[in-house]
């Protein structure tokens, strides 16, 4: 599991999927979202402006992520 490290409040889900570099766009993000592809603690999650804070765990293409701060 990758920690990445934010040094704000939240990130949306969308704006964590193009930050790891696991999609090319935000309209991928979105619909990689939108089609139940994307976990978060372990949960379908289909918003894309879902809101993610530190120690929310983030599973996609079989990759997990878990929030952190810098």
């Amino acid at each position: 599991m990758e920690t990445i490290n934010i040094d704000t409040e939240f990130i949306k889900l969308d704006s964590l999927l193009k930050l790891t570099g696991l999609v090319e766009s935000g309209g991928f993000a979105k619909t990689m979202i939108l089609d139940g592809l994307v976990k978060v603690n372990g949960e379908v999650e289909t918003r894309r402006g879902k809101k993610l804070y530190k120690g929310d765990k983030i599973s996609f293409a079989g990759n997990e992520f878990v929030i952190g701060e810098k």
